[in-house]
């Protein structure tokens, strides 16, 4: 982050955080843009979910990746955490474990862009009884 040294740099940071605010907010009803929920829950905060989020952010940011990141609570795969649930428009969702900042550099450059399989997702383990 750069230094604020005047009030048009502080302005202008106040208008980039209101601008991913409005963006995350808006993101539980867009369908048109990449979602991707962090489990935040405290096993995942304990193995680096947190640094992965901001990562994320930023890199998405730096790619000029129309995204919404935002966290969520446990998904159950505590075992493999950091995870990731990565929502791409016209896809069904997938679950990405064990993220570390290479993973999630390669989720976003081969999954999200390239549209390619990426390893580390987690089978789905159980089905509803519609299925």
């Amino acid at each position: 982050m750069n230094k604020i040294k005047s009030l048009d740099d502080l302005r202008q940071l106040r208008e980039g955080m209101q601008a991913k605010i409005k963006l995350r907010e808006s993101g539980n009803n867009s369908e048109n843009i990449v979602r991707i929920k962090v489990a935040m829950s405290t096993c995942g905060i304990a193995s680096g979910a947190k640094e992965i989020m901001n990562f994320l952010m930023e890199e998405l940011e730096h790619k000029a990746i129309d995204a919404v990141v935002s966290q969520t609570g446990c998904m159950g795969y505590c075992y493999a955490e950091p995870t990731i649930e990565v929502t791409v428009p016209g896809r069904e969702p997938i679950v990405f474990g064990d993220v570390d900042k290479f993973r999630a550099g390669e989720i976003i450059e081969k999954y999200i862009i390239h549209n390619e399989l990426v390893d580390g997702i987690l089978p789905v383990n159980y089905r509803t009884i519609e299925n």
